[in-house]
């Protein structure tokens, strides 16, 4: 390696998953060889985990959403009958059946902060870290259905720019919650003296802001982590400045590494304005990995793929990310030539980087997001796909990937039989956890002891720390 050459880094390998059929795939659950639609089955969850953690993935990144993909059709019966993302269960519920039958992989898991309380969500977060033992991350998302919305108080969601607002106060009352209410050292256990918890080493927050009031304390001790690892999904203005401050690993979906490369600078430059080392924020990029001993059988599975991919469900679920129902436009009609700006900014952006397409229909959209939703698809050798990893790490400066699934759990079986190994022969990824045992943030920043996040965080200045007297610690505000 020459002295100016970059070192390799060592990626980040999640799973991404959904506690639903299909996910990204919608309709691939009609596959003889797939298993997701047993996502009731608590088996189904730990097997996966099981599965993931001897091949030593970093961990589970589990998407949620809260409403139906009811914009296309402006019906929700496209995703009934393709089973796009619905019915679809609550993720935290089988993390810790996951974590009993493991001891070192972590779960990142999807929720958001337009809908519920932050004192209730903060017992969720202390509750789960305590039973998988410190190896929580919260996937921090503010929504986008309006069917969500409808169901949970509002006639639509929320503003984008008043979610992020609402989302900046949350995150403070989480921090307050659970890092400033309780002192690290406060559950004393002393039976000699009867006294369980240190009385004056527990606070209120006394929180009084725009959205919340919450005068606290926290109703949960501290639990290993304290905060969980924070993950963000979210390029826009306001999710940049947001990821800038909060996430220690940021989710991005597109294309092609150049859609998002210029983002992913704009977040690491925002992140020294907030005194943080841009280098620790971890950029995941969505991925589906469709992999053959030759190329020739990788293409053939994705042939076979095409063959259950259900179209209609794709234009569910790209009504949902989009707010666009492509089922006003014909068959036929080239979406580059329509009179909404929308659709025709959307559509090209994805023909910009598929030149092969001569014409962009809805069908065509439907092909293209079928498989592997809004991320790319690559298909070849244990090389060929390893190359195109390669190729989005030097090109966007992504840190590690979220692998999507065409078959559950087939796909995750071919990563690990034919990637994993390819990619440990590059010196790409890690043979073992750094910290066996350890807590998801550990193992993540590969640091024996670092479980809550580090001192540059914002989080640090609201660690009530041991040894610190009460009046000498103030919550920030």
């Amino acid at each position: 390696m020459s002295s100016d050459a970059k070192p390799k880094k060592s990626l980040v390998l999640n799973a991404f998953v959904e506690m639903c059929s299909g996910h990204q795939s919608p309709g691939l659950w009609r596959h003889p060889e797939d298993e997701s639609w047993r996502f009731n089955d608590v088996s189904h969850w730990v097997e996966l985990a099981k599965l993931l953690e001897e091949a030593k993935f970093h961990g589970i990144f589990i998407a949620d959403v809260l409403g139906g993909y009811d914009v296309y059709r402006n019906s929700l019966d496209p995703a009934k009958i393709s089973g796009a993302q619905w019915p679809v269960n609550e993720p935290f519920a089988v993390v810790a059946a996951m974590a009993a039958a493991t001891k070192s992989i972590g779960f990142g898991v999807t929720a958001s902060t337009t809908y519920e309380q932050p004192y209730h969500f903060a017992r969720r977060l202390s509750t789960v870290d305590h039973l998988t033992k410190g190896r929580l991350g919260w996937n921090i998302v503010t929504s986008y259905l309006d069917s969500a919305a409808k169901n949970l108080g509002f006639t639509e969601q929320p503003k984008h720019d008043d979610r992020y607002a609402q989302a900046e106060e949350y995150v403070k009352v989480i921090y307050k919650l659970l890092e400033s209410s309780w002192r690290d050292d406060a559950v004393k256990l002393d039976r000699e003296k009867g006294i369980y918890t240190q009385p004056d080493f527990v606070r209120p927050i006394n929180h009084h802001g725009k959205y919340f009031t919450v005068p606290g304390p926290h109703i949960c001790q501290p639990s290993p982590q304290r905060t969980p690892l924070i993950l963000q999904a979210g390029t826009s203005r306001a999710g940049k400045q947001f990821a800038a401050q909060n996430a220690e690993a940021i989710f991005v979906s597109a294309h092609a590494p150049e859609v998002c490369a210029k983002s992913i600078k704009e977040v690491r430059e925002l992140a020294k304005t907030f005194g943080r080392d841009p280098r620790n924020i971890k950029v995941l990029a969505l991925v589906t990995p469709i992999l053959g001993r030759t190329e020739e059988e990788a293409r053939e599975k994705l042939r076979e793929y095409r063959k259950y991919a259900s179209h209609e469900g794709a234009l569910a679920l790209f009504g949902g990310w989009t707010g666009i129902d492509l089922s006003k436009y014909g068959e036929d009609e080239e979406l580059r030539q329509v009179e909404s700006n929308a659709v025709r900014s959307t559509v090209e952006g994805y023909a910009k980087f598929a030149p092969g397409t001569s014409k962009w229909t809805r069908q065509t959209v439907a092909e293209h997001v079928a498989i592997g939703g809004n991320g790319p698809i690559f298909v070849g050798t244990p090389s060929q796909v390893a190359d195109s990893l390669e190729v989005w790490v030097n090109e966007a400066d992504v840190d590690g990937f979220n692998f999507a699934y065409a078959l559950f759990p087939q796909s995750f079986k071919d990563i690990i039989e034919l990637l994993l190994p390819e990619l440990r022969r590059r010196g790409l990824f890690w043979d073992d956890y750094a910290v066996p045992g350890g807590t998801y943030r550990e193992n993540f920043y590969q640091k024996p002891g670092q479980t809550g996040p580090l001192d540059e965080h914002v989080v640090s200045s609201y660690r009530w720390k041991a040894g610190v007297p009460p009046g000498e610690h103030v919550i920030p505000e």
